[in-house]
């Protein structure tokens, strides 16, 4: 695999240059002056990608599932009710690390390709009189199919029942290159990772608290040491960690958090939406189909892609890196061998996307796919010059 082709796995993303060296510090004293305005910096400009004005930010030595066990372990209690759906390899490892816990988990099994059914949802808790679910657990973007799901109508369906359970978003492949809206949505614990879109290495987990996931920490009780929000509350305050923290890692943040507000929050949603857009023509161009079974759920981060039925899938990865240099994602779990991921987040412009369309396209034709070359990278031209005008011109 040549270090000089950028990838197209869902993550870790590529990294700009900026971002790479931000993170290469010399070693820093976490407990001098030096410190504070760092870790404050990072917690202010995530509060801000999420569009929040009160969300407490939390960011732990970790990764996403660091993330989800925060979001937990702060809130509920043995024997607590869950609610979830399982539409995908992330959010099956949400529900086995809740029932883990000990929790009760209540869950629907959809097919890997639909989304959060909010109607199904809002039956459950409406049923829910006694109030024993605690928490609703969305998978906001399910990296293994591509498939987004709507978090405002999860909140709508808890309001229509005037339920008091906390809602819960999985936004690890969202959050930085979707709009995702903590305040407007109602969401009380937003999880998310440092190597996706924020576009820095894997090594941290983040976690963003409403004010009453805050109260539910006050009665909560699993167990928790390393991922107690009141030691890091009581570090914070004091302008430090109650352990060592990544010091680097959290400048790299600060600056990812800043290179996206230079851009503009909405400017770099429309790019990864005109991106993808580019990417699913290409895909229907190839005569293929999307994992995700219907236009409003396609992701604008990750598109994953059927093959046809008794072709795995899993080769194209192989080949492609083997062959050109270039990483793909392959399929996982229920759907492992019947679909590869083209991962289209973070640090990626029209230019890069072709680059892997064109891998793709390629190592499809060696593998005696009946795909036509040059037919996805020229769908996916006609859609990028059709759409908002590059970046270069648009600075003119």
């Amino acid at each position: 695999m040549s270090l000089q082709n950028p990838v197209f796995i869902p993550g870790p993303t590529n990294m700009p240059e900026s971002l790479r060296r931000a993170c290469d510090l010399p070693t820093i004293d976490h407990r001098s002056d030096a410190f504070p305005g760092i870790l404050s910096a990072a917690r202010m400009g995530v509060r801000d990608v999420i569009r929040s004005k009160t969300a407490e930010v939390f960011i732990f030595p970790s990764t996403g599932t660091g993330g989800w066990e925060t979001a937990i372990a702060n809130t509920l209690s043995p024997g607590d009710t869950v609610l979830a759906v399982r539409n995908g390899m992330f959010s099956h490892k949400w529900i086995d690390m809740c029932q883990r816990f000990g929790l009760s988990v209540e869950f629907a099994n959809v097919p890997w390709g639909e989304g959060f059914p909010s109607d199904w949802a809002e039956e459950q808790l409406a049923a829910d009189t006694n109030h024993r679910i605690k928490a609703v657990l969305v998978t906001h973007n399910e990296t293994a199919t591509g498939v987004t799901s709507d978090v405002s109508a999860v909140r709508r369906a808890l309001n229509a029942a005037d339920h008091p359970a906390l809602l819960f978003v999985d936004g690890v492949s969202s959050i930085g290159s979707m709009d995702f809206r903590f305040d407007d949505w109602g969401v009380d614990v937003a999880v998310t990772g440092s190597q996706k879109g924020f576009m820095l290495p894997a090594g941290l987990g983040i976690a963003a608290f409403s004010a009453k996931a805050l109260t539910a920490t006050e009665t909560a009780g699993l167990p928790r040491t390393y991922f107690d929000i009141r030691d890091m509350r009581t570090g914070y305050e004091a302008g430090g960690y109650p352990y060592t923290p990544s010091v680097g890692m959290l400048n790299g943040l600060k600056e990812a958090c800043a290179m996206l507000k230079a851009e503009g929050l909405d400017a770099v949603f429309a790019r990864h939406q005109r991106i993808a857009d580019g990417v699913r023509a290409a895909v229907h161009a190839w005569g293929l189909e999307p994992c995700a079974m219907r236009p409003e759920l396609y992701s604008n981060s990750v598109t994953a892609i059927r093959t046809p039925d008794g072709f795995d899938a899993t080769k194209i990865v192989s080949h492609a890196q083997s062959v050109y240099g270039v990483s793909f994602g392959g399929g996982l779990g229920d759907v492992a061998g019947k679909v590869f991921r083209i991962g289209h987040l973070g640090s990626l412009t029209d230019v890069m996307a072709l680059s892997g369309i064109a891998t793709a396209e390629m190592t499809m034709v060696d593998l005696g796919l009946d795909i036509t070359l040059g037919s996805g990278v020229a769908a996916a031209q006609e859609s990028y010059r059709n759409s908002a005008a590059p970046l270069a011109m648009a600075a003119e």
